[in-house]
């Protein structure tokens, strides 16, 4: 939990420019500070040995790199996340099916709602 009046941090996992300032701008509208964006699974890695946040929000498809293995960190760390991809949860496997997932494009709205709950609920 964050102590009182801390801004939660929230990591970003998205190769694509344009959809990370998008997410970025939409989770610090909202009142998040934000990790990242990580754009590669090895980046993404890095920065979860070096943070803790509250939540992360993960493209699965990274430059044509799988990152399960981010899905696969966050689950070992206790840290709750959604994906957000245009392949809806068929390319999750079953480990991961229970992780909420917002379909591209999304409402930035969504996104942030979805945030929200997912830090509410740690």
């Amino acid at each position: 939990m964050s102590p009182a009046g801390a801004k939660r941090q929230i990591l970003v996992i998205e190769d694509e420019a344009l959809v990370a300032m998008l997410v970025e701008d939409a989770l610090l509208d909202s009142g998040f500070d934000v990790i990242g964006p990580a754009r590669s699974v090895a980046e993404a890695l890095e920065l979860l040995e070096a943070e803790q946040p509250a939540a992360a929000v993960l493209d699965l498809n990274l430059g044509g790199e799988n990152s399960l293995a981010v899905a696969d960190a966050l689950s070992a760390r206790g840290i709750p996340f959604l994906v957000a991809t245009g392949y809806g949860s068929a390319g999750l496997p079953q480990t991961h099916r229970h992780v909420p997932v917002l379909p591209k494009p999304y409402d930035p709205a969504d996104l942030t709602t979805l945030v929200e709950r997912l830090c509410d609920g740690r």
